[in-house]
């Protein structure tokens, strides 16, 4: 009776793991969850679902929404160059707004924000500022050139202290081409191994003078006693030394303009004070 009573409940205890079900009084099988929780849980992580795309849908029309703003706002439509002589503004704004992006105020704020625009050659950096939100002004630094030299097939470019300071195949219409100066090596970086160097302040000098009264020199010209000549297209001009330097600039402005179209040697080395002596003598044609 007792074997009987043992299958018996063997086989209730199959029975009940078939239907998945239990009375409230027992446990149940190990592995086994009830329904009306497994209903629960489904329910939760459904909502759960339905409100993280609530809020993805949110951050997505808020982006939008955001981006159109700062587009329609923050385009850039005024540019201002300030500082350059070198380049052209076009070419520095090509420098600065260099890609999709930097036509945006905002987003180039935060690209040049504490941080200049340097390694561009002639120039020793660049600024940005932003004025407005759809306007900006680049400020150009550039390097204080005095002239250049020809070396070996290339353009190097000096400054007041005859440091070398760019190398270029090209040559420039800003500052005279120096020549006459006697020298066995040019290194980058470094000062040109001339005997004389405060021929190099006087270059400077020479130029800032030139620039100050709108007169551009084609070439710059030492002899071996560092007398000064000043080229204009077909004008030669004998400054001699750099006495009363500030005067004889002072009547070129004047001079020049009626020697238009002709060649000839313009003498001022004996142009003092006292004197004044200025002689042209054209060269026949």
């Amino acid at each position: 009776m007792a074997k009987n009573k043992r299958k018996l409940r063997k086989k209730e205890y199959t029975e009940y793991e078939r239907y998945d079900g239990y009375d409230d009084y027992e446990s149940p099988p190990p592995g086994k969850t009830p329904i009306n929780e497994r209903i629960t849980r489904s329910f939760t992580l459904h909502r759960s679902l339905y409100i993280i795309g609530i809020v993805l849908v949110v951050l997505i029309i808020a982006g939008v929404v955001a981006f159109k703003y700062i587009y329609d706002n923050y385009t850039i439509t005024h540019i201002y160059v300030t500082g350059n002589t070198h380049y052209t503004n076009d070419e520095i704004i090509d420098m600065v707004i260099d890609d999709t992006m930097s036509h945006n105020s905002l987003f180039l704020s935060l690209k040049y924000r504490n941080k200049s625009i340097e390694n561009i050659p002639f120039i020793e950096k660049m600024s940005v500022d932003i004025v407005a939100p759809d306007t900006v002004r680049i400020n150009v630094y550039e390097k204080a050139i005095a002239g250049y030299i020809a070396y070996l097939g290339r353009y190097m470019y000096f400054d007041r202290d005859g440091i070398v300071v760019e190398s270029s195949f090209e040559s420039s219409d800003d500052v005279p081409q120096v020549m006459g100066l006697s020298f066995n090596y040019c290194i980058m970086h470094e000062k040109l191994p001339i005997e004389n160097q405060r021929v190099f302040q006087e270059i400077l000098d020479v130029t800032q003078l030139l620039s100050k009264y709108q007169l551009r020199a084609n070439r710059i010209f030492f002899d071996s006693e560092y007398n000064l000549y000043l080229y204009f297209d077909g004008v030669e001009v004998s400054i001699g030394t750099n006495k009363f330097i500030d005067e004889k600039i002072i009547q070129l402005q004047y001079i020049l303009p009626e020697l238009n179209g002709k060649s000839g040697i313009l003498e001022m080395k004996d142009y003092d004070a006292d004197t004044k002596n200025i002689t042209f003598e054209e060269k026949k044609q």
